[in-house]
């Protein structure tokens, strides 16, 4: 049975109300919740009917992996909030230079996939191509990389910023952007690359 973890950043952010982040966390809390029950069901589930149409252990599946992703989502998500959006140092920022040519424009990439995304954008490290890239999320799990682990996560899914900002998705990434502990992606960085 899988187990919500408890994060530092559900409290009042800087431009980010305390209410958005407790109803976002009771989100993601659901997903914990589906995952456990799926896992259950599957157990159950009849194989012997699985087929690519309609099946429950087809459906159960592929719900499985919305569930795992929404949670392992939120985990990097509110993992990393909480900081002042100090830029990163070492051997991190030396690799965002290398992949990006600088973390402002990092910054502005990140920024332009959360405008573009439906769902989530991250930042990712890509273990077979050694490199950093932003990824385009519509869904859950939709778009990740196989091999590639991410080290950010911009949710832009309404309910991460509608209390606070209605639909300006902007003003929320720029608040996103102004919360994030560098130094933990940082550190997952390190422990990926080395």
């Amino acid at each position: 049975m899988y187990k919500a973890k408890n994060f530092g950043s559900i409290r009042e952010l800087n431009g980010i109300s305390k209410r958005t982040m407790t109803e976002h966390y009771t989100l993601y809390q659901g997903y914990v919740k589906k995952w456990n029950e799926i896992v259950d069901k599957l157990k159950a589930a009849d194989m012997s009917a699985a087929n690519q149409v309609y099946s429950d252990f087809r459906a159960l599946s592929v719900e499985m992996s919305f569930a795992l992703s929404g949670i392992k989502n939120h985990e990097v998500y509110f993992g990393h909030l909480g900081g002042d959006g100090a830029p990163p140092t070492g051997s991190f920022a030396g690799q965002i230079d290398t992949d990006f040519g600088s973390f402002d424009q990092l910054k502005k990439i990140l920024s332009a996939a959360g405008m573009s995304a439906r769902g989530w954008a991250w930042l990712v490290w890509d273990r077979d191509l050694q490199r950093l890239l932003v990824i385009v999320g519509d869904t859950q799990n939709t778009y990740l990389n196989w091999n590639a682990a991410p080290l950010v996560a911009l949710d832009v899914y309404e309910h991460a910023y509608f209390i606070d900002y209605g639909a300006a998705r902007a003003a929320y990434i720029e608040s996103f952007f102004n919360n994030i502990d560098w130094s933990v992606a940082a550190k997952s960085f390190e422990a990926l690359s080395s």
